[in-house]
């Protein structure tokens, strides 16, 4: 189900605090789904700080989702076509958050004339991936610590011309 109420819109640096709360509460919750309490304490690494977090996001090209004013989601577009960092809201999963900020980062892909996308997808962002037609091109398991996490490579070409149909 989609939400009617969904604006998205650039980084703002008063969304520091409401979108690392949305990464924490997404792995430690929503991940939960498909990785062990081991793995999601991996994921989440230690404390973070606000400031390098907003520095990081400031920096990243991220767009947020608001759904009646209220920072739901968030995604980066790096200038090389790498998508990073799809969290949204476990308050808000199911409801096509995800997939507006992908529509959005694609929209701006091809805008700027970004020949393919790609990322590093988790097991529960790969179908949220793949809905926006991304491909998954290898399995991977990274190392973070003593822990193992899987997650998939994945790529999207683009039209740059804006037809809608991909390379």
């Amino acid at each position: 189900m989609t939400s009617d109420h969904v604006t998205i819109r650039p980084y703002a640096a008063g969304d520091a605090a409401a979108t690392l709360r949305i990464f924490e509460r997404a792995v430690t919750e929503t991940a939960r789904s498909r990785y062990s309490e081991a793995q999601v304490l991996a994921w989440l690494g230690g404390p973070r700080d606000e400031a390098a977090w907003h520095q990081r996001r400031a920096a990243a090209g991220t767009v947020v989702a608001l759904v009646d004013g209220e920072v739901a989601g968030f995604t980066d577009l790096r200038d090389d076509g790498y998508v990073d960092m799809l969290f949204v809201s476990p308050d808000h999963g199911r409801r096509g958050i995800g997939a507006r900020l992908l529509a959005q980062v694609v929209e701006t892909a091809r805008h700027d004339g970004v020949p393919a996308l790609s990322t590093h997808a988790s097991e529960v962002a790969r179908p949220v991936f793949e809905r926006a037609g991304f491909a998954v091109v290898e399995r991977e398991t990274v190392h973070r610590g003593d822990v193992t996490l899987d997650r998939y490579v994945m790529q999207r070409p683009l039209d740059v011309h804006g037809s809608g149909e991909t390379a």
